[in-house]
């Protein structure tokens, strides 16, 4: 579909078929978090890093529309929960895909939790979000995880179910955890048609965060869906640089993080 073309190249390097996607997403299940305290700023620094998307709630989308600067593909996130409620892991629509585009948005994003109690009304919620981008040719970020009682969020095996749960649905693009083995996430993307990306995770340190997305990438992965392990930093455009880096120039992460201003 053209529309879904079109619009992916907004959110993805056309030359090297990868992206780097900052979700800032956190604050409608955190709160007021460091780091996304001054959206407008935070945006402009990983946008001038060099940054292809960002993933926001619709509510937040004018304060990200900075009206100068270098430009970033949109990505409007339709389903939340909090961290206050009973089970975090209970994701429900706050928004939907026309609303997403009266927003300008380049694409969608959902997230499914793969074991936890509310499993099946997530996944009913996603096959009509696939449906309506189907419909108005935008695309579908899932962001599918492992998670629920007794389940090993970075086993090999949950995580290539996530992935294929979300293909079948209809995803273009997919978020999902890194089984932290190379060789068991190249096993997963060999057997995805879709880019698969992995999540940053919680805050780490640079190096050891880069090695882990070197390792993705080269692995087959598309690319990372990295938020407070990019907007909490001290120098969040400069780690964002070199993160660019590494992913779109397959510069090793140290000489990365030494050119990073």
């Amino acid at each position: 579909m053209i529309g879904k073309e079109i619009r992916i190249e907004r959110i993805m390097d056309r030359n090297t078929g990868r992206s780097v996607i900052v979700p800032m997403d956190h604050g409608f299940s955190m709160g007021q978090i460091e780091g996304l305290l001054d959206m407008t700023t935070v945006i402009s620094d990983v946008s001038e890093g060099g940054a292809n998307a960002i993933v926001l709630h619709k509510g937040m989308v004018k304060r990200g529309h900075r009206r100068h600067g270098r430009d970033i593909g949109l990505i409007v996130h339709l389903s939340g929960s909090t961290s206050l409620n009973p089970d975090p892991n209970d994701k429900v629509l706050v928004c939907s895909v026309e609303e997403a585009i009266a927003l300008g948005a380049d694409a969608v994003s959902i997230h499914i939790n793969l074991g936890a109690p509310n499993e099946s009304k997530m996944l009913e919620s996603g096959a009509k979000i696939a449906r309506d981008c189907s419909r108005w040719g935008m695309p579908l970020l899932i962001m599918c995880y492992p998670r629920g009682k007794g389940i090993d969020p970075t086993s090999a095996q949950a995580i290539g179910h996530c992935v294929r749960v979300a293909e079948e649905l209809g995803a273009d693009l997919i978020k999902t955890n890194y089984p932290g083995d190379p060789d068991a996430f190249h096993r997963i993307t060999k057997a995805c048609s879709v880019p698969v990306f992995i999540a940053g995770g919680e805050k780490s340190g640079d190096l050891e965060t880069l090695k882990i997305i070197r390792d993705s990438v080269h692995a087959g992965g598309a690319g990372v869906c990295v938020g407070r392990n990019a907007f909490q930093r001290e120098d969040t455009r400069g780690f964002v640089r070199a993160l660019c880096q590494v992913v779109h120039g397959d510069t090793e992460p140290a000489a990365a993080l030494g050119q990073k201003r």
